[in-house]
């Protein structure tokens, strides 16, 4: 029974999309550690990532129940049909966001004291299309946090380094955060919610992620010097740019059928491919 009810949770929020952010926190990490971090630092930060992204993503399907109820594109999702209670939920959402604080504590001392206003940051972005367009920057403030997180547990400290890095997250997230927000246009407009594409409409919106995504590949650039990144690490870049390309080249202002594809698929690519070849860099 619990069993069944935690891949009920675990696929309502898509726990496999832990991906997006998860290898920039390892990225980050080899780079504050200028080479292989110690194992249990990297086994803790992994623990915060899943208890971050987890919280933030059952608080998020709780917050929006009756939005997602209302809206045809998302009533299938298990709290407005019924297949789970928001009781589970509830107790899921607060596990994880324990699990965030203890791992934190486990790190150090500032990742400790950091760990509640990284969880009022991830929650709070629920409620951001209730009153803001500039959602779509909040949920890259939250991923971004996930490079910033890394290097502080492991230098125990700020740099300019990882929130360059963190930039780099916040501006990728906004930008294909923008082009999924396109698919429910009609509904936000009708029920008085915010986003990017209701201010800009379906077009400037995605203007507006191609301009993230080229801000996106020069912050990526410019951190390579400040690094000490290689020829790998710039490969790397130059494949991001390639997969951003083609996210904007398969999504058109008439015809939104692959923005799955992008959102989900491509920016996964994104992610991996750039940690890949950082860590490669960083050891060889």
């Amino acid at each position: 029974m619990i069993a069944r009810k935690l891949k009920i949770i675990l696929d309502m929020i898509k726990f496999e999309h832990t991906i997006f952010a998860l290898p920039f926190a390892i990225m980050s990490a080899f780079v504050a550690s200028d080479g292989l971090p110690a194992w249990d630092k990297i086994g803790w930060i992994l623990v915060a990532m899943v208890g971050a992204r987890s919280c933030a993503m059952a608080f998020n399907r709780l917050a929006d129940a009756k939005i997602d109820k209302a809206n045809p594109r998302t009533a299938i999702r298990a709290i407005p049909t019924g297949k789970i209670g928001k009781k589970e939920v509830w107790v899921f959402t607060l596990v994880s966001a324990a699990l965030l604080v203890f791992a934190a504590y486990k790190l150090n001392r500032l990742a400790f004291a950091l760990s509640p206003v990284a969880l009022a940051v991830i929650m709070g972005y629920s409620y951001t299309k209730r009153f803001t367009s500039l959602s779509h920057l909040w949920l890259g403030i939250s991923l971004s946090i996930a490079p910033i997180g890394a290097w502080i547990a492991i230098k125990g400290r700020f740099d300019w380094t990882p929130m360059l890095i963190g930039l780099a997250v916040l501006l990728w997230t906004a930008g294909f955060d923008t082009i999924y927000a396109c698919q429910d246009l009609d509904f936000d407009r009708r029920h008085g919610l915010y986003s990017i594409p209701t201010r800009l409409g379906i077009r400037g919106a995605l203007w507006l992620s191609s301009a993230l995504h080229v801000a996106t590949v020069a912050i990526l650039i410019a951190i390579a010097p400040l690094t000490g990144f290689g020829i790998l690490y710039l490969v790397g870049v130059g494949i991001v740019s390639i997969i951003l390309i083609y996210e904007h080249v398969i999504v058109k202002p008439n015809d939104l059928s692959r923005v799955n594809l992008a959102f989900f698929t491509l920016n996964g690519m994104v992610s991996l491919v750039l940690m890949a070849l950082s860590v490669a860099d960083i050891l060889f």
